[in-house]
């Protein structure tokens, strides 16, 4: 069975070839006049050069970060390079993924004016080109790196700095797309009454840049991070009970290679069909890529294992993958009771949006915590829980394996969502004809309800993930049942501890961006006063400046984020000792879970509410509860492009810090 192991990085190279040939097919299609070629060209130079500058910003954290473990942590050479090249791998998951967004944004602009079909075709491919090298790089980089050392403890060095540079990403992508967002609806639609996307309009190559950068790089390192720490979980705890079963350790990798099989034969799938549903065309996909790995999973499980109870693991994981997308899209989609309860309250105002916007978003942690839970306790006790807890552990790993199977498939219906959105903005800032924009506003309908959709699912695959890591962590540091008893006066500090963190952390991301959004309403509202012949369409608004104010707030803004998540813990587990540190995980886990659910689909629901006004209902474009919408959008905002996205990175990088750095925090603390 040694042989194996190598089926892993193969796997990995096969993803990444397949991402080449999609990208290399994207690129051959044809980019349109002049004009769309132009604005293309800004949005790409754009998102470069924000890239450019918070990946140079990361690198340098992440050297010293580096000669840290070099100096403090045993084999601390070896972790460090497993460090630095996780975080390379996770930033170049992101930058091939937007480069290839930015040309495929021209291209499925261009392929509307031959219809719809051929225009989701090309905005597809386009984002299978990011799920393809996301699940790719994660799963070369962990086998890669098991085979290098032969022991899966150093490859936690992988995990943390994919972990890393996914807040990073997730927190300045974040901050740059809703500033901008907010900036340019607040003074152009509210303000101006100009339409979305309206040249005319300062900041509109600011947005079309963010959504390049914070939903389709960011989302690329969120999921390549989760990917990697998943696996990582599941094969930290599989050391554990190698002595029972020998290929634990062997197990989620194979998991993971058939499951980039059968995403690769899905992408095929997606076909518009008959029916004309674009929703159904993309589901079409994550479905085919569901019953592939169920199949593949069940001969895998008994080559290995010789014990189907773990394939019931692995089952139980793909059932709660396709609740967490079936409840998301419930909860964000304009053809359902929340976003329909919003834009109706919209109709007396601002006021009566938010509070509806924000009920539903309480109302949205429900069921998902209910599958979750039940996801963990049949997990746990389906492969002998109750008999040994160490293997009803992996049980719950092996679930939060299989939840991710269908990773490459996820991320390319998030990755679509940017491709289209700035392909309307293309077709709108290049005024091609009425019916181009037709198509591509369905393209992007679509589009806001798949991002939503992969939010919902990373959250759910973290929560599983982080409690495989908790596990991890209190094997490292020794702590039994007994340790952690609630009236336990440091434990319970920990626990408030934990519990506070998702609170402060979203505060600082939202008031980045409320400030950077005000400078922007601030130079938006400069230019129309300042520039003659701007709103007549006879002089061209100065992009370049609000694009400078969204980068530079971004990169300066994320640094608060990234010190509470990499210095808490250090704090907490140095001061108060390892008790102390593993109830601030738990509370972490159980209140950044929720929060981050809340924030998600609130902020999917009031942009979708906006939507299904813009859509001719409530009044439509103009309305008075058009305005109401898009300010509840811009509350929303923040919520679930920037906050709630991050908070899922948070739990995983808290987690991560915990367990690399447990072996000096055994003995440490006051207590």
């Amino acid at each position: 069975m040694e042989g194996l192991i190598f089926i892993a990085p193969l796997a990995g190279i096969i993803s990444l070839a397949f991402a080449a040939f999609f990208a290399n097919s994207v690129l051959r299609e044809e980019t349109g006049n002049k004009r769309m070629q132009e604005i293309a060209g800004a949005i790409q130079e754009g998102s470069t050069a924000y890239l450019n500058r918070q990946y140079r910003t990361i690198a340098m954290v992440s050297i010293i970060l580096a000669v840290l473990i070099i100096f403090f942590l045993d084999n601390g050479l070896k972790i460090a390079v497993g460090f630095l090249v996780g975080a390379i791998s996770s930033a170049a998951a992101g930058y091939i993924g937007m480069n290839v967004s930015v040309r495929a944004n021209l291209r499925t602009a261009h392929a509307a004016s031959s219809g719809l079909e051929r225009a989701l075709s090309v905005a597809f491919r386009g984002g299978a080109v990011t799920g393809l090298a996301v699940v790719g790089l994660a799963l070369l980089g962990i086998s890669g790196f098991y085979i290098l050392y032969g022991d899966v403890n150093l490859v936690v060095g992988f995990g943390f700095g994919a972990s890393l540079i996914s807040l990073f990403a997730r927190v300045g992508g974040g901050i740059f797309t809703k500033a901008a967002d907010v900036g340019a609806d607040l003074v152009g639609k509210v303000e101006a009454g100009i339409p979305e996307d309206d040249p005319r309009n300062p900041a509109v190559i600011a947005d079309n840049v963010g959504d390049n950068v914070g939903d389709c790089a960011g989302m690329g390192a969120d999921l390549f991070e989760t990917y990697v720490v998943t696996s990582l979980a599941a094969m930290l705890l599989g050391s554990l009970i190698i002595n029972t079963y020998g290929n634990a350790i062997l197990y989620p990798l194979i998991l993971g290679s058939a499951a980039i099989f059968a995403s690769i034969m899905s992408i095929f799938l997606v076909k518009l069909g008959k029916e004309g549903s674009i929703m159904r065309a993309l589901y079409k996909g994550v479905a085919g890529s569901a019953i592939i790995c169920l199949v593949a999973f069940y001969f895998v499980t008994d080559a290995l294992m010789g014990n189907l109870k773990f394939y019931y693991a692995a089952l139980i994981g793909v059932i709660i993958m396709v609740l967490m997308v079936i409840i998301t899209e419930y909860y964000t989609s304009t053809k359902y009771r929340p976003v329909k309860t919003i834009a109706s309250s919209s109709e007396t105002g601002a006021a009566t949006n938010i509070i509806s916007g924000l009920s539903i978003g309480f109302e949205s942690t429900f069921l998902p915590t209910v599958v979750i839970i039940i996801g963990i306790l049949a997990s746990y006790f389906v492969v002998g829980g109750s008999v040994n807890p160490g293997i009803g552990l992996y049980g719950i790993a092996i679930a939060a394996v299989a939840m991710l199977s269908t990773t490459g498939m996820i991320v390319a219906l998030d990755s679509y969502g940017p491709i289209t959105d700035n392909a309307g903005g293309i077709v709108q800032m290049a005024k091609l004809p009425y019916q181009v924009r037709k198509i591509t506003d369905a393209l992007d309908a679509v589009g806001n309800t798949t991002k939503a959709v992969t939010k919902g699912y990373a959250i759910g695959s973290a929560a599983l993930g982080a409690l495989a890591l908790f596990a991890d962590y209190r094997n490292k540091v020794n702590l039994g049942d007994q340790y952690l008893n609630l009236d336990d006066p440091v434990v319970l500090a920990g626990l408030l501890l934990g519990a506070l963190l998702p609170f402060v952390f979203s505060a600082v991301t939202m008031s980045a961006v409320g400030k950077a959004a005000s400078e922007i309403v601030n130079e938006v509202r400069r230019q129309f006063r300042e520039i003659p012949g701007i709103m007549e369409g006879t002089a061209k608004p100065e992009y370049g400046r609000c694009v400078d104010i969204v980068t530079k707030a971004a990169l300066h803004e994320m640094a608060m984020p990234g010190f509470l998540a990499i210095f808490m813990p250090l704090l907490v587990g140095f001061v108060l000792g390892p008790k102390a540190l593993a109830g601030l995980l738990i509370g972490l886990i159980v209140v950044g879970f929720m929060v981050a659910l809340l924030m998600d689909n609130g902020g999917g629901a009031w942009d979708n509410a906006k939507k299904l006004i813009e859509d001719g209902e409530h009044g439509g474009k103009g309305s008075e509860a058009h305005k109401a919408a898009i300010v509840g959008d811009t509350v929303g905002d923040p919520f679930k492009d920037t906050a709630g996205p991050a908070l899922n990175t948070l739990i995983k990088v808290v987690n991560m810090v915990a367990l690399l750095f447990s072996s000096l925090i055994i003995g440490k603390g006051l207590f």
